[in-house]
């Protein structure tokens, strides 16, 4: 039997969107495809702090923040912050054209308070109040506290938050050089959801390192995803598969689409795909 890689997003995923419990049918493929020899990493957006309470189901390592910080079991592969300059100049552009931001650092994500002050203020405007709440949900479940307790930790993303596509655009050509604006399908309430990540690094980037160190070659490498954000690692893995409870865009570019996170989607695609026996 070949070792194989086996790279899964989180959000949407391995788990529902935002929160840290998998189905026990997901927990229980990844450990039945590590106990016959096989490697899985976790492989998102979130920081590494945001990973915790996962760790307990058992991974061989991590790429967090898209690829920004990578560990596989206690060895650090790659950690690549934003520099001060790069850090003072994307949120200081952000802010001046009232794009709401979260920025990420290693063990903590901090969030702009006026992007609740504002929906708190619109509530009566259709879908602010759903927003809101998921808004919420999100800062109690990953654990994301109030800008005001930031102290200039290195930051390795901005998650975004705009109320217009023409709100992005200036910031977006004047860091076009070293970042990518990942921006998510669909909207939250009319409001646009993305990323700011260094072009240093991104999960197809990540799947590479992971692989070269680890001396497996690319083709044994496997990557499950939903979103748009995971669009890298599925087009460098061996194997891509993507969620039907995910991106109609990115259905179009894997091998194999697997059932959603409800539908024991992970243990399925396991099977099918003889990473694990029945």
């Amino acid at each position: 039997m070949n070792r194989r890689i086996i790279f899964l997003d989180i959000d949407g995923t391995l788990t529902e969107p935002g929160t840290n419990q998998p189905p026990e049918s997901a927990v229980w493929a990844v450990q039945q495809a590590r106990n016959e020899g096989h490697l899985v990493f976790l492989c998102t957006g979130r920081n590494y702090g945001m990973l915790r309470p996962l760790l307990q189901y058992g991974f061989d390592g991590v790429v967090a923040s898209s690829g920004g910080y990578i560990t596989y079991r206690e060895q650090i592969i790659h950690d690549c912050p934003m520099t001060e300059q790069q850090r003072s100049q994307v949120l200081k552009l952000l802010k001046e054209h009232g794009i709401y931001r979260t920025v990420e650092c290693k063990e903590s994500s901090y969030t702009d308070e006026a992007f609740k002050e504002y929906l708190q203020s619109h509530i009566t405007e259709k879908g602010n109040s759903e927003l809101l709440r998921w808004q919420e949900q999100i800062e109690t479940s990953l654990h994301i506290l109030p800008m005001k307790e930031y102290r200039g930790q290195p930051v390795y993303k901005v998650v975004v938050m705009s109320p217009s596509v023409q709100q992005l655009e200036v910031p977006r050509a004047m860091l076009a050089s070293e970042f990518r604006f990942c921006i998510q399908d669909g909207n939250q309430a009319g409001f646009i959801n993305g990323e700011v990540v260094n072009r240093k690094f991104d999960k197809g980037k990540a799947v590479e390192q992971v692989c070269h160190v680890l001396n497996v070659p690319l083709q044994n490498s496997v990557a499950i995803g939903d979103s748009m954000n995971d669009r890298e690692m599925l087009e460098t893995a061996g194997l891509s598969i993507c969620m039907s409870n995910g991106s109609e865009c990115l259905k179009k570019l894997v091998d194999d689409i697997c059932p959603s996170v409800l539908e024991h989607g992970i243990r399925t695609a396991f099977f099918k795909h003889h990473l694990i026996n029945r």
